[in-house]
Protein backbone atom coordinates (compact mmCIF):
# COMPACT_ATOMS: atom_id res chain seq x y z
CA UNK A 1 0.00 0.00 0.00
CA UNK A 2 1.12 3.20 -1.07
CA UNK A 3 1.75 5.95 1.36
CA UNK A 4 -1.38 7.71 0.64
CA UNK A 5 -3.62 4.88 0.51
CA UNK A 6 -1.95 4.24 4.31
CA UNK A 7 -3.11 7.92 4.93
CA UNK A 8 -6.40 7.39 3.86
CA UNK A 9 -6.73 3.98 5.76
CA UNK A 10 -5.92 5.43 8.88
CA UNK A 11 -7.85 8.46 8.56
CA UNK A 12 -11.46 6.00 7.52
CA UNK A 13 -10.48 3.68 10.75
CA UNK A 14 -10.22 7.25 12.90
CA UNK A 15 -14.20 7.40 11.61
CA UNK A 16 -15.39 3.86 12.53
CA UNK A 17 -13.72 3.98 15.77
CA UNK A 18 -15.07 7.70 16.69
CA UNK A 19 -18.74 6.09 15.25
CA UNK A 20 -18.16 2.73 17.32
CA UNK A 21 -17.87 4.90 20.57
CA UNK A 22 -21.07 6.69 19.99
CA UNK A 23 -23.19 3.92 18.71
CA UNK A 24 -21.85 2.04 22.12
CA UNK A 25 -22.77 5.19 24.45
CA UNK A 26 -26.11 5.78 22.39
CA UNK A 27 -27.06 1.92 22.73
CA UNK A 28 -25.54 1.68 26.39
CA UNK A 29 -27.59 4.35 27.46
CA UNK A 30 -30.75 2.93 25.47
CA UNK A 31 -30.46 -0.25 27.67
CA UNK A 32 -30.12 1.82 30.79
CA UNK A 33 -33.61 3.47 29.93
CA UNK A 34 -35.39 0.54 28.87
CA UNK A 35 -33.91 -1.63 31.86
CA UNK A 36 -34.63 1.16 34.39
CA UNK A 37 -38.39 0.40 35.23
CA UNK A 38 -37.52 -3.25 35.26
CA UNK A 39 -34.84 -2.63 37.98
CA UNK A 40 -37.07 0.28 40.08
CA UNK A 41 -40.01 -2.12 40.16
CA UNK A 42 -41.27 -3.40 43.59
CA UNK A 43 -41.27 -7.19 41.75
CA UNK A 44 -38.74 -7.15 38.90
CA UNK A 45 -39.89 -10.61 37.82
CA UNK A 46 -43.98 -9.67 38.16
CA UNK A 47 -42.77 -6.62 35.92
CA UNK A 48 -40.54 -8.78 33.59
CA UNK A 49 -43.72 -11.18 33.13
CA UNK A 50 -45.98 -9.02 31.55
CA UNK A 51 -43.13 -6.60 30.01
CA UNK A 52 -41.13 -9.02 28.56
CA UNK A 53 -40.36 -7.29 25.28
CA UNK A 54 -38.80 -4.31 27.10
CA UNK A 55 -36.20 -6.56 28.71
CA UNK A 56 -35.70 -8.12 25.05
CA UNK A 57 -34.98 -4.77 23.93
CA UNK A 58 -32.77 -3.68 26.88
CA UNK A 59 -30.73 -6.54 26.16
CA UNK A 60 -30.44 -6.19 22.55
CA UNK A 61 -28.80 -2.84 23.16
CA UNK A 62 -26.55 -4.08 25.50
CA UNK A 63 -25.49 -6.50 22.98
CA UNK A 64 -24.77 -3.62 20.73
CA UNK A 65 -22.99 -1.53 22.72
CA UNK A 66 -20.74 -4.86 23.91
CA UNK A 67 -20.05 -5.46 20.23
CA UNK A 68 -19.38 -1.91 19.23
CA UNK A 69 -17.22 -1.68 21.74
CA UNK A 70 -15.36 -4.17 21.49
CA UNK A 71 -14.71 -3.67 17.40
CA UNK A 72 -12.59 -0.60 18.52
CA UNK A 73 -9.70 -2.72 19.64
CA UNK A 74 -9.87 -4.65 16.57
CA UNK A 75 -9.71 -1.54 14.55
CA UNK A 76 -7.19 0.19 16.55
CA UNK A 77 -4.77 -2.60 16.89
CA UNK A 78 -2.83 -2.16 13.74
CA UNK A 79 -2.16 1.26 14.58
CA UNK A 80 -1.25 0.83 18.08
CA UNK A 81 1.07 -1.92 17.30
CA UNK A 82 3.36 0.59 15.57
CA UNK A 83 3.92 2.52 19.08
CA UNK A 84 3.39 -0.32 21.44
CA UNK A 85 2.51 -4.15 19.99
CA UNK A 86 2.45 -5.24 23.88
CA UNK A 87 0.06 -2.87 25.55
CA UNK A 88 -2.19 -2.70 21.88
CA UNK A 89 -2.36 -6.57 22.40
CA UNK A 90 -3.18 -6.23 25.83
CA UNK A 91 -6.04 -4.09 24.72
CA UNK A 92 -7.71 -6.08 22.34
CA UNK A 93 -7.49 -8.88 25.13
CA UNK A 94 -9.08 -6.45 27.60
CA UNK A 95 -11.88 -4.53 25.55
CA UNK A 96 -11.73 -6.99 22.56
CA UNK A 97 -12.14 -10.26 23.85
CA UNK A 98 -13.05 -10.27 28.10
CA UNK A 99 -15.19 -7.24 28.11
CA UNK A 100 -16.92 -8.60 24.51
CA UNK A 101 -17.74 -12.10 26.64
CA UNK A 102 -19.11 -10.67 29.63
CA UNK A 103 -21.31 -8.13 27.68
CA UNK A 104 -22.75 -11.23 25.79
CA UNK A 105 -22.65 -13.60 28.80
CA UNK A 106 -24.94 -10.37 30.81
CA UNK A 107 -27.22 -10.09 27.79
CA UNK A 108 -27.84 -13.98 27.88
CA UNK A 109 -28.78 -13.73 31.90
CA UNK A 110 -31.26 -10.96 30.91
CA UNK A 111 -32.60 -12.94 28.33
CA UNK A 112 -33.25 -15.82 30.25
CA UNK A 113 -35.24 -13.81 33.08
CA UNK A 114 -38.02 -13.92 30.29
CA UNK A 115 -38.68 -17.37 30.91
CA UNK A 116 -37.91 -16.92 34.52
CA UNK A 117 -40.04 -14.27 35.28
CA UNK A 118 -43.17 -16.58 33.73
CA UNK A 119 -41.95 -19.74 36.12
CA UNK A 120 -41.79 -17.21 39.24
CA UNK A 121 -45.43 -16.06 37.93
CA UNK A 122 -46.59 -19.53 38.40
CA UNK A 123 -44.74 -20.66 41.20
CA UNK A 124 -46.70 -18.18 43.73
CA UNK A 125 -45.20 -16.14 46.07
CA UNK A 126 -44.49 -19.17 48.75
CA UNK A 127 -42.79 -21.32 46.24
CA UNK A 128 -40.86 -18.41 44.59
CA UNK A 129 -37.84 -17.63 47.41
CA UNK A 130 -35.27 -19.11 45.21
CA UNK A 131 -36.75 -17.97 41.87
CA UNK A 132 -36.43 -14.46 43.02
CA UNK A 133 -33.11 -14.48 44.17
CA UNK A 134 -31.79 -16.11 40.75
CA UNK A 135 -34.00 -13.55 39.22
CA UNK A 136 -32.07 -10.52 41.25
CA UNK A 137 -28.72 -12.01 40.70
CA UNK A 138 -29.07 -11.90 36.79
CA UNK A 139 -30.56 -8.73 36.28
CA UNK A 140 -28.60 -6.77 39.10
CA UNK A 141 -25.18 -8.77 38.87
CA UNK A 142 -23.14 -6.30 40.71
CA UNK A 143 -20.31 -8.82 41.19
CA UNK A 144 -20.30 -9.40 37.55
CA UNK A 145 -20.29 -5.71 36.98
CA UNK A 146 -17.87 -4.22 39.30
CA UNK A 147 -15.66 -6.86 37.29
CA UNK A 148 -16.64 -5.74 34.39
CA UNK A 149 -15.87 -2.20 35.25
CA UNK A 150 -12.14 -3.43 36.34
CA UNK A 151 -11.70 -5.02 33.03
CA UNK A 152 -12.85 -1.90 31.12
CA UNK A 153 -10.40 0.28 33.07
CA UNK A 154 -7.26 -1.54 32.52
CA UNK A 155 -8.11 -1.70 29.17
CA UNK A 156 -8.67 2.32 29.04
CA UNK A 157 -5.43 2.86 30.71
CA UNK A 158 -3.46 0.82 28.03
CA UNK A 159 -5.37 2.38 25.27
CA UNK A 160 -4.75 5.95 26.43
CA UNK A 161 -1.12 5.27 27.51
CA UNK A 162 -0.33 4.16 23.79
CA UNK A 163 -2.18 7.31 22.74
CA UNK A 164 -0.11 9.81 25.11
CA UNK A 165 3.09 8.32 24.15
CA UNK A 166 2.51 8.11 20.37
CA UNK A 167 0.69 11.46 20.07
CA UNK A 168 -2.02 10.23 17.47
CA UNK A 169 -4.48 13.09 19.03
CA UNK A 170 -3.88 15.40 21.47
CA UNK A 171 -2.30 14.73 24.15
CA UNK A 172 -4.71 16.99 26.21
CA UNK A 173 -7.35 14.21 25.22
CA UNK A 174 -5.31 11.13 26.23
CA UNK A 175 -4.51 12.67 29.62
CA UNK A 176 -7.74 13.04 30.59
CA UNK A 177 -8.59 9.57 29.72
CA UNK A 178 -6.00 8.48 31.68
CA UNK A 179 -6.92 10.19 34.41
CA UNK A 180 -10.40 9.94 34.47
CA UNK A 181 -10.04 6.54 34.15
CA UNK A 182 -8.98 6.17 38.09
CA UNK A 183 -12.53 7.44 39.27
CA UNK A 184 -13.87 5.07 37.03
CA UNK A 185 -11.74 2.19 38.67
CA UNK A 186 -12.70 3.33 42.06
CA UNK A 187 -16.32 3.15 41.54
CA UNK A 188 -15.65 -0.83 40.45
CA UNK A 189 -13.54 -1.21 43.31
CA UNK A 190 -16.46 0.32 45.52
CA UNK A 191 -18.95 -1.58 44.22
CA UNK A 192 -16.93 -4.67 44.75
CA UNK A 193 -16.36 -4.43 48.19
CA UNK A 194 -19.94 -3.14 48.67
CA UNK A 195 -19.68 0.22 49.34
CA UNK A 196 -21.40 1.71 46.60
CA UNK A 197 -24.32 0.22 44.81
CA UNK A 198 -24.46 -0.32 40.59
CA UNK A 199 -26.16 3.36 38.95
CA UNK A 200 -25.92 4.84 42.63
CA UNK A 201 -25.39 8.40 42.12
CA UNK A 202 -21.81 8.11 43.65
CA UNK A 203 -21.16 5.14 41.05
CA UNK A 204 -22.73 7.67 38.20
CA UNK A 205 -20.25 10.68 39.27
CA UNK A 206 -17.47 8.17 39.36
CA UNK A 207 -18.00 7.07 35.49
CA UNK A 208 -19.43 10.40 34.55
CA UNK A 209 -15.86 12.42 33.42
CA UNK A 210 -14.73 9.14 31.50
CA UNK A 211 -17.69 9.16 29.56
CA UNK A 212 -17.62 12.65 28.33
CA UNK A 213 -14.16 12.09 27.74
CA UNK A 214 -14.62 9.51 25.31
CA UNK A 215 -17.49 11.63 23.45
CA UNK A 216 -15.27 14.26 23.05
CA UNK A 217 -12.71 12.09 21.45
CA UNK A 218 -15.10 10.18 19.10
CA UNK A 219 -16.13 14.11 17.63
CA UNK A 220 -12.61 14.61 17.54
CA UNK A 221 -11.85 11.06 15.49
CA UNK A 222 -14.81 11.79 13.22
CA UNK A 223 -13.63 15.24 12.26
CA UNK A 224 -10.30 15.45 13.02
CA UNK A 225 -8.91 12.24 12.71
CA UNK A 226 -5.19 10.84 13.92
CA UNK A 227 -1.94 13.45 14.24
CA UNK A 228 -1.44 13.31 10.49
CA UNK A 229 2.24 14.22 10.97
CA UNK A 230 2.75 11.03 13.56
CA UNK A 231 0.84 8.77 10.68
CA UNK A 232 3.45 10.43 8.01
CA UNK A 233 6.36 9.69 10.23
CA UNK A 234 5.34 6.04 11.03
CA UNK A 235 4.54 5.32 7.16
CA UNK A 236 7.58 7.27 6.19
CA UNK A 237 10.02 4.31 8.11
CA UNK A 238 7.90 2.07 6.90
CA UNK A 239 8.35 3.04 3.53
CA UNK A 240 12.17 3.43 3.75
CA UNK A 241 12.06 0.22 5.46
CA UNK A 242 10.61 -1.20 2.39
CA UNK A 243 12.56 0.83 -0.32
CA UNK A 244 9.13 2.76 -0.98
CA UNK A 245 10.13 5.82 -2.87
CA UNK A 246 7.90 8.82 -1.45
CA UNK A 247 5.42 9.74 -3.74
CA UNK A 248 5.88 13.16 -5.90
CA UNK A 249 3.30 15.61 -6.68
Amino acid sequence: MTSKGTMDSHRKNAVIVGVLYIIGTVTGVLSLVFSEPIRSAQDPLVHISTNGNQLIMSALFLLIMGLALALVPVVMFPILKKFNEALALGYVVFRGGLEAVAYIATTIGWLLLVPLSQTYVKAGAPNSSDIRAWGNLLLKGDEVGSVLTIVFCLGALMFYYVLYQSKLIPRWLSAWGLICAIPYLASGLLAMFAVTESLSTLHSILELPLAVQEMVMALWLIFKGFNPSVISSKVGKVDRAMGVRPATV
